[in-house]
């Protein structure tokens, strides 16, 4: 006797654009493995279509639009009866995460969190307040050095970290990116290691050889611009990190990709200073394999960063900061290098660039971490044997997560009690 097969509905936060950005592969690597498992997928999202967004219904992925703040979702769920809801970062569980309780409530809840928002955005505040104590400073040590008990405590009196975590408890499974989050939420916020799985990028390791030394030139960064993170480091590159490698190889270029490029990032398009905004990439692992160093200079963010493992994946070295590599390597030497101030990350570059058996070490590596850490034969089956297990015991697994269940409580009766005062109000009027 088949038994039918398990059905997925992901609400996400947007349509997946896995060649704009490292949450929309992500997110497909996801699907990828639930496709792999056998299972009926329903991609729904309230947000409007990207330009270059995948093509789901070639994958044999259902799509279907929906609203927020809309009672028509109420049909749509009861009708799909979905056994596993996977909510597109925490702002998705806030939108529908009661209206599933009240249609579907035996429905495993899972959060794909793509990355701490809460973290970023803490990190961005200690960057800004930084900038404003010293900004003629280009050394950000003490940026990069914090503990995460500091990061907890900038973390926990913000709202979007409040909003953040409780949707993590209110779900049955998050999925985290990053292992260092995990250590922060379990270590810092005491977080039940049971409603988290690590999930990190999930590729296959290359098995062809690599474009050598030789046959490479310039530098190249990459990100969407959209993510304040890579605008962040666009602007440093400019102004700081960019001008010291000119200095030292004045005839080198570097080409900068992304998605949706705003007016503000093609202003600084300067042939001249060797400085290229080229917009977005048709194929990014293409011109990722063209160039000699990926420079990734971010000064905040969270989660894990897709450019770093498309670097690895083309054999080209990367230079990057802590924030950059963090949660990436596993202890493990860098496929390039890591460096805290804009002197430091120039004269890194400036020397794998220059050094081809430096540069060949460091591809190495990158191959060596991508094997170790990201390869998908052992995730995919790994996540999908996370849900069943967790569907199998679920309603053990909500008991012993007494918070999660109280904070699903409050969250169904308050909206179901403000529903009956908005009725009690219009038959009034």
């Amino acid at each position: 006797m088949n038994l039918p097969a398990t059905k997925v509905l992901v609400i996400g936060y947007v349509w997946p654009e896995p060649r704009s950005s490292a949450a929309g592969g992500h997110m497909m690597q996801i699907l990828e493995s639930f496709l792999t498992a056998g299972w009926e997928i329903t991609f729904s999202s309230p947000a409007t279509t990207g330009e270059h967004k995948a093509d789901l219904p070639a994958l044999g992925i259902a799509e279907c639009a929906i609203e927020l703040n809309n009672s028509s979702f109420d049909d749509f769920i009861r009708e799909l009866a979905p056994d596993i809801v996977l909510f597109d970062r925490f702002m998705m569980e806030e939108q529908f995460g009661w209206r599933v309780e009240k249609h579907c409530p035996t429905a495993l809840r899972v959060l794909e969190t793509s990355d701490l928002q809460s973290l970023r955005d803490a990190r961005q505040q200690r960057l800004k307040e930084r900038l404003k104590a010293a900004p003629d400073s280009d050394d950000f040590s003490p940026l990069f050095a914090p503990a995460l008990e500091e990061a907890f405590q900038r973390m926990a009196d913000t709202d979007v970290a409040k909003r953040e975590i409780a949707a993590i408890y209110r779900c049955d499974i998050s999925l985290m990116i990053s292992d260092v989050e995990i250590r922060l939420l379990t270590e810092q916020f005491k977080v039940p290691a049971a409603l988290l799985h690590w999930c990190p990028l999930m590729i296959e390791p290359p098995a062809q050889a690599f474009v050598p030394f030789d046959d490479r030139a310039h530098f190249l960064s990459i990100g969407n611009f959209r993510h304040a993170p890579n605008w962040d480091a666009v602007l440093w590159m400019k102004n700081s990190l960019w001008p010291l490698i000119r200095q030292q190889l004045p005839g080198v270029q570097l080409h900068i990709y992304g998605a949706y490029t705003p007016p503000k990032a093609t202003a600084l398009h300067n042939p001249a200073q060797g400085f290229h905004v080229m917009n977005w990439a048709e194929d990014a692992l293409q011109v990722m394999t063209a160039a000699r160093i990926c420079l990734a200079p971010l000064r905040f963010g969270a989660g894990i960063k897709g450019k770093l493992v498309d670097a690895m994946l083309c054999g080209t070295p990367s230079v990057t900061t802590p924030v950059g590599a963090e949660a990436m390597g596993d202890a493990q030497p860098w496929p390039g290098a890591i460096e805290q101030s804009a002197q430091a990350l120039a004269d890194a570059a400036v020397a794998l660039y220059q050094d081809c058996a430096r540069w060949t070490q460091a591809q190495a590596r990158g191959r060596q971490l991508l094997a170790g850490r990201y390869d998908k034969t052992l995730h995919g089956p790994t996540l999908v044997d996370c849900l069943e297990q967790c569907r199998r015991r679920l309603a053990d697994h909500r008991r012993d997560n007494f918070t999660g269940s109280m904070l699903r409580h409050h969250a169904h009766k308050s909206t179901q009690y403000m529903s009956q005062w908005i009725e009690a109000k219009n038959r009034i009027v």
